[in-house]
This record gives structure tokens, sequence and C-alpha cells, in this order.
């Protein structure tokens, strides 16, 4: 059912599948879900508000209709191609803000995928904390083939598949399939196309049995965190975070559950 608590965007579908759970449909089929400069607002205002709703703890990001997206609407791309830098700036920062409003949303995220995701498609899967694949799902960082590149979506796909990897997928254009998706990590699960909402319900559940305080303080150490060396001040930074986060209340809470074999008082009953 829809969401009551949310402006009604008119290229999204807002709806409460479960407690706890908001799902933001992208719902322009007839066009792949490609997004224009309409989707891209009503996607960032989309998450800012359910990202400041506390009866919202975990955010899926769908497709309607046959395929997850397209990417950038090409008449959007050909408005901008004819347009001046400073309104193409203007535009790109829009989407790039979008874009960063996903990922650094403090609740858990989670893409589901099925059909087409091609290039800002793409991005905005691995925008997202958790993507889950249909195995029909094909995937194409795609922007060379009109004369451009993935510069806003960058630096979300070198972070989820590595810095060569996304170099090939950008260079090449080639489009993969859901196996090779999974193999690189675009993706972090695949399953049939009948199981892919099961799949994606039961990796909810799991995001729901999580203290929401703690999923938060793991987006954000996370997010300070990177491939390398473990330096001092690495160290640092995660023996200060785990002494704070141990003397709260959710961390009482969790233990008090645990022994007492009880479910935590942040699982949705």
């Amino acid at each position: 059912m829809s969401d009551p608590n949310l402006n009604p965007p008119s290229t999204l579908v807002l709806s409460r599948p479960r407690p706890g759970v908001a799902q933001v449909t992208m719902a322009r089929p007839a066009v792949f879900n490609a997004f224009d400069e309409q989707m891209i607002a009503e996607l960032d205002a989309a998450f800012t508000q359910l990202a400041a709703d506390d009866s919202v703890r975990v955010i899926v990001l769908a497709g309607e209709g046959k395929h997850f997206s397209a990417g950038a609407d090409l008449q959007w791309m050909q408005r901008a191609s004819t347009a001046s830098v400073e309104w193409n700036v203007a535009d790109a920062r829009k989407f790039a803000g979008m874009l960063a409003r996903i990922e650094a949303c403090p609740k858990p995220t989670v893409a589901r995928v099925q059909g087409a995701a091609l290039g800002g498609g793409v991005g905005l899967a691995c925008a997202c904390d958790i993507a889950i694949a249909a195995d029909n799902a094909s995937f194409s960082v795609s922007e060379a083939k009109f004369g451009i590149l993935p510069s806003v979506i960058g630096p979300y796909v070198t972070n989820a598949v590595g810095k060569r990897q996304a170099k090939r997928l950008a260079l090449t254009t080639t489009r993969i399939a859901a196996p090779e998706a999974l193999a690189i990590g675009l993706v972090q699960q695949v399953t049939t196309l009948d199981a892919l909402d099961a799949m994606v319900n039961a990796t909810v559940k799991e995001l729901l049995a999580g203290g929401p305080d703690a999923q938060r303080e793991i987006k954000t150490l996370f997010g300070q965190l990177e491939v390398g060396p473990i330096t001092p001040e690495v160290r640092e930074l995660t023996a200060q975070t785990i002494a704070r986060v141990r003397g709260t209340d959710e961390a009482r809470e969790g233990f008090a559950a645990f022994l007492g074999k009880r479910p935590a008082n942040w699982i949705p009953q």
C-alpha cells in the first residue's frame, strides 16, 4: 500500500510492505525506469524523508516492470548536450547529490534488481548497501557509447567492484550477466526472478534483527575505512567507537535480550 506520510511523487511509488520497511519503486516502466530531473529530485526527497522517519528501519529500492533502471533518460541527456556549462554543472550536482543521499542514508538500503541496469542504473545499485539480483539481470556501464563518461556514478562503481573492474566496465561498456556481477561484487546475491522477492524479504528480516543505532554506527565507521594498511589512527578510531557504543542503551538491551532468550525491543513484532 502507498505510504500516506510522504508527498505523492509522480515518478515513484512509495510503500510500506511490512513494519519497519519502506520500498521506493521507480515507476516509469515505459522507459525502463530511466531517470530524468524529476525522478532525481523525487528520489532525493524520498530518501531524505525516509532517513528522518524513525518508523523506517530498512529501505528497498526497486524498479517497476521488467527492468530495474535504464539509467539516464536519453531525452534528458540530449537536452543537457545543448545546454550551457553552468546549467550542466547545476544539473550534474543534483544527480551527484541524489546518489550521495542514498549512499549516506543512515539506514540499511537494499537494491532489488531485475532485468536491465544500465549506466546510472548500475550507479543506483552500487549506491545501496546491498544489491540482490534476479538471474535475468544484466548490467552495463554504458555511457561511453553515447560519447560521455560514467563520472558521477564512477566512485560508487569503483567502491563496489574495485578500480580495474570499474575501468573495464566503463571502457568496454560490456553488458555482464548476473553471475559475473556476483563474482566481481557488483551484487551480493543472485536468485531466480520468481524467488527475488523472497530473497529480498529474507535479507530485510536479517537487517531488522540488528540494532538500528548499531547499523547507523556501522555505516558511519565503514564509510571512514579504506582498504589498505591498518594505521594507528584507524586502530584508535575503532577502539574509540566500540568503547562509546558498548555503553549505549541499545547495547544494554541487546545483551539483555540475548541472555534473556527474547527478541530485542527494536525488532518489529
